[in-house]
């Protein structure tokens, strides 16, 4: 039998052979080998390796395509699977006789890009270790840009598949950047180790000057970068002592990624939407880690471990810039706020303009802009002169130095379609892991022994474990654990309360030990707190958060209170400056405000409801002070004509003002201000803010729209609803929650993409508690994980349904969702699409199963569930009559998963719905579900799309169908069925849907 007949005899076991595993790689080195030899040409290759194809389908296309080029390539593709297949894998099948690597080629004139496919086996070899250093080759040579290399350093590929990549690159850029690939290996085998960066060099031009600077440059960055610059540098630790990696994500626009993203992700290509743009946005919660990571990440830089195909590093402060009032070039912006160079300026600007992929812009604080981002002033030249916003934002838009990528942070309210639009992607930070909380802690203290007592007393108080997955308040935590420690029943529940802790930590640490304690700790302070409070209060309205000397001295702030440690020396852009001051955190800021208009008798008594009221916010009186100039005064007419922008800016920080508010007018610290202000003043403002409260809660709930016929009523959160939750949570009274939910009457509470996170869990559970009837509660694509779902259990009674697709939730926090559900009699349906879910989560669904009678649906879809968990949950569906929807969409159950699930289903008088999509399925599972086909009395839909199932299998299937006519349809698009084979049983069964 010739080779040729036996690829299409053999094909079955091939496609098992190259297919099985999971991996592409063996199917990756026969395709090498195919192109070294010349039986595929590049086009035949980039026609088979379409991004998002499935591996099964692109081995059928390279067995289509040997069997179209005739006898010879056939004998050839058998030689390259006996190559490249381990020994005994290939055993199920014939090879035909073949030579050692069939009929010679005739050797063709060499050029550099033909020696790159005929060494493709061993190029990919030689370059797999090593793809960072080829990459420096190429791109200090000028042969390829950041977005190249970030296209190679995706991480769904595999070291040689980057090798791979890399390869399909240099070929399309032609002979010059292959000569340079060449000769990297070929002095990397020379040297026998990675060649050393040192050892290339950049384009000549400018050379000298540029790597002088470049070296400067770093240095600076690497002084700033060390230690932790966060909340005032405090406490004075090594950056690399306490940096704890945050949780990363894309925004979900931004594409599906699976797994976590790492720190090269935020400037990498994974997640572009935009490739012409180059600005990367990364959104977070104000205290969420934004600025310590650009800090890593400008740390990682100098050092030459991170970002090496940025040659400079530009780091700007956005609340630094707001201080600038002249109007400036961007050779000044780079060079005044950076790093001046000793010499040659014209030159080392000229090759920055010169070589834009070579440099990286990082900007800070976004939200901090007294502007909003505005792209109506459009400024291309780079030497013309102009207000440092309008500067900054052409510069993020792209009208200045195009091909200059740029890293921007900011919370996420303050980011709007405007700017949206000119964004490559957008990171998310969603704060700590329950790991990073306690690898946190554990950094943060020197004595382990320590360190174990925090820890040990977070896990006894969940509403303060859950504040802590906030970076900011994990800190506040770690800081005072002594205070921690010593509370016992009154432990911190609201981020109020822990900010009320280092308050008064700082107080007591820096005041004579003769000092009272008690709640007479803040009487005694009480000058310093309304000196800070006016000076945060007027800086809130402003936008401004840097002070002069003049700015401390209108508001009666004294050495004294600077001493207290909540303003810090800010680190000022120019020496010719005085010494400005800052707090100590943004959301320290925001505390002192609320501080101030809680405490104070001269705070105007429309302030609050004004505070609560978003379409009020400019009236408030907060930017009307006449102090702060610097701050607060526009650069021209220009500057002028963005003013209107602010209020997007201003929102967010008077939101956590209001946030404090609420919480520092509980019951539980209202002695606190007894010797502030007059009780009566007090308890009036404790009215004004549960009036604004429930009157905000109420108008969401007017803006629900009837339902539609046949649906039951739902409501999908609007901006300000969470906000507004937390707000009732900070005030820690029951009747305030009831009050607010009071009128809420939906079957479907809607809370996706709302950034909900633990925080956000603790807060939403208080109030839903007291809903008078169980809602579906949806909090899809969010950030909730382990902590997050903790936290949550308080309101599960008054859950119907629970929708937590692609939250990061792990087997631990399903195991104590279902530990409390299964005793909820509400509680009947789940979906869990897209989390970190592991065999060991269906012991717990198994028992929910057999446990409860009533339960309707199980969502478990694109986790990591294999055959070892299809039989854990036949365990539970054996004894279940009740179970509507089963979905298991793309995980790895395999043919023994689908026939122990079958097996269970058999007599199943429930089950409507079954979905094992994506599963690996074949003519077993195929077989075996046939007979749930035939007997069953109630499924109606059975997916089995994306599988393995060639013809006999989906001959089961119609021969079930013949006997079941209550069955709807059963879908089985892209599995091992020819054209020919899929027409005809189409014709045979409509409901097979192909």
């Amino acid at each position: 039998m010739s080779a040729q007949e036996l690829v299409l005899r053999q094909r079955t076991e091939i496609l098992h052979a190259l297919c099985s595993s999971g991996s592409a790689e063996h199917l990756d080195q026969v395709l090498d080998i195919l192109l070294s030899q010349g039986e595929l040409v590049p086009e035949d290759y980039q026609n088979i390796q379409v991004p998002g194809r499935s591996l099964y389908t692109k081995t059928r296309q390279l067995l289509d395509l040997v069997h179209a080029k005739g006898v010879d390539t056939c004998v050839l593709f058998y030689a390259a699977l006996k190559q490249v297949l381990p020994e005994g894998q290939g055993a199920g099948f014939s090879f035909p006789g073949i030579g050692s690597n069939g009929e010679e080629k005739e050797d063709h004139p060499s050029t550099s890009t033909r020696t790159l496919l005929a060494q493709r086996p061993s190029l990919v070899s030689e370059l797999q270790g090593c793809v960072e250093d080829a990459l420096h080759a190429l791109v200090i040579t000028g042969h390829f840009t950041s977005a190249d290399c970030n296209d190679v350093r995706l991480p769904v590929y595999t070291p040689s598949q980057q090798a791979r990549r890399l390869l399909d690159h240099v070929r399309a850029k032609g002979e010059s950047a292959a000569k340079v690939v060449l000769r990297y290996v070929q002095q990397k085998q020379g040297s026998g180790s990675s060649l050393n960066q040192e050892n290339w060099t950049p384009p000549k031009e400018n050379h000298m000057q540029t790597v002088c600077y470049q070296k400067k440059l770093s240095s600076s960055v690497s002084a700033q970068s060390c230690f932790l610059s966060t909340y005032g540098g405090t406490s004075h630790m090594a950056l690399d002592d306490i940096y704890t990696e945050g949780q990363l994500e894309l925004a979900h626009y931004c594409g599906d990624v699976h797994g976590p993203l790492g720190l090269e992700d935020v400037v990498g290509a994974v997640g572009t939407v935009n490739k012409e743009a180059d600005t990367v946005l990364v959104s977070g919660d104000a205290g969420g880690g934004k600025s310590t990571l650009l800090q890593r990440l400008h740390l990682l830089w100098a050092r030459g471990t991170l970002l090496r195909e940025f040659l400079l590093l530009f780091p700007f402060s956005c609340r630094r810039l707001n201080s600038e009032r002249q109007d400036l070039s961007v050779k000044e912006l780079l060079f005044d706020h950076c790093c001046w160079p000793d010499r040659e300026q014209e030159e080392i600007f000229q090759f920055i303009l010169d070589h834009p992929h070579l440099i990286l812009f990082t900007f800070d604080g976004l939200d901090e802009l007294k502007h909003g981002f505005s792209d109506e002033h459009r400024l291309c030249c780079p030497t013309q002169r102009a207000p440092v916003q309008i500067l900054l934002f052409n510069l993020i838009q792209g009208s200045l130095m195009k091909g200059v990528r740029k890293v921007v942070t900011s919370r996420p309210e303050a980011v709007g379609p405007v700017l949206k639009k000119h964004l490559r992607k957008e990171v998310l930070l969603q704060g700590f892991t329950p790991s990073g909380i306690e690898c946190f802690v554990r950094k943060h203290h020197s004595d382990p022994a320590v360190a174990s007592k925090v820890l040990a007393s977070l896990r006894t108080k969940n509403a303060l474990l859950g504040l802590c997955h906030s970076p900011v308040l994990c800190w506040i935590v770690s800081h005072c654990h002594k205070e921690l420690l010593g509370c016992g029943e009154g432990s911190p529940r609201t981020i109020t309360d822990v900010y009320l802790m280092i308050l008064q930590h700082f107080f007591q640490h820096r005041s004579s030990p003769k000092s009272t304690t008690g709640t007479s700790w803040l009487q005694e302070h009480l000058d310093t707190v309304l000196h800070l409070g006016q000076l945060a209060f007027e800086g809130i309205g402003t936008s401004c958060f840097i002070f002069s000397p003049a700015d401390l001295e209108t508001c009666g702030v004294t050495e004294k209170d600077i001493c207290m440690g909540f303003l810090v020396q800010s680190k000022d852009m120019s020496p010719t400056r005085s010494k400005c001051f800052e707090f100590l955190h943004l959301m320290m800021q925001c505390f002192f405000a609320a501080l101030y208009i809680v405490s104070s008798n001269n705070a105007d008594r429309s302030i609050i409801s004004n505070l609560f009221e978003p379409q009020n916010m400019r009236a408030t009186g907060l930017g009307s002070s006449s102090c702060f100039g610097a701050c607060s005064s526009s650069a021209g007419k220009q500057g002028q004509a963005l003013n209107g922008e602010a209020a997007s800016e201003e929102r967010p920080n008077l939101k956590i003002t209001a946030t404090f508010v609420s919480g520092l007018l509980s019951q539980r610290h209202r002695s606190l201000w007894l010797h502030c202000c007059p009780s009566a003043v007090t308890e009036k403002r404790v009215r004004q803010v549960v009036r604004c409260l429930s009157k905000g809660m109420h108008k969401h709930f007017k803006s629900i729209p009837p339902p539609v016929d046949g649906e039951k009523k739902s409501m999908h959160a609007m901006p300000g609803f969470v906000w507004l939750i937390k707000c009732i949570y900070e005030m820690q009274d029951s009747r305030v929650a009831k009050d607010a939910v009071s009128k809420l009457e939906v079957d479907h509470l809607k809370l996706t993409y709302c950034n909900i996170g633990p925080v956000e869990c603790t807060a939403l559970a208080y109030v839903l508690q007291h809903l008078r009837n169980p809602v579906g509660l949806q909090l899809d694509n969010n950030s909730v994980g382990d902590v997050g779902v903790e936290q949550l259990l308080p309101c599960m009674h008054n859950c119907h349904s629970l929708y937590l697709r692609n939250n990061s939730i792990t087997d631990e926090g399903i195991r104590k969702l279902l530990a409390t559900g299964i005793h909820c009699d509400s509680f009947r349906k789940i979906a869990l699409f897209n989390n970190k879910l592991t065999d060991a989560c269906t012991q717990h669904f198994s028992h929910l199963l057999k446990s409860r009678q009533d339960f309707l649906s199980i969502r478990l879809g694109n986790n990591n569930i294999t055959e070892e968990g299809a039989k854990q949950l036949a365990e539970g569906l054996k004894s279940n009559r009740s179970l509507k929807y089963l979905g298991l969409w793309g995980n790895k159950i395999g043919d023994a998963g689908a026939v122990a699930l079958a097996s269970a289903l058999q007599s199943s008088t429930s089950l409507v719905w079954l979905s094992l999509v994506g599963n690996g399925v074949g003519n077993a599972g195929a077989g075996a579900l046939a007979n749930v086909i035939r007997n069953s009395t109630s499924l109606e839909e059975l997916w089995l799309t994306e599988n393995c199932i060639t013809r006999s299998g989906v001959e089961c299937l119609v021969q079930a169908l013949k006997e079941n006519t209550r069955m709807k349809s059963v879908w089985v698009i892209n599995n091992d069925l020819t054209l020919e084979e899929v027409e005809d049983l189409r014709q045979r069964e409509s409901r097979l849907t192909f």
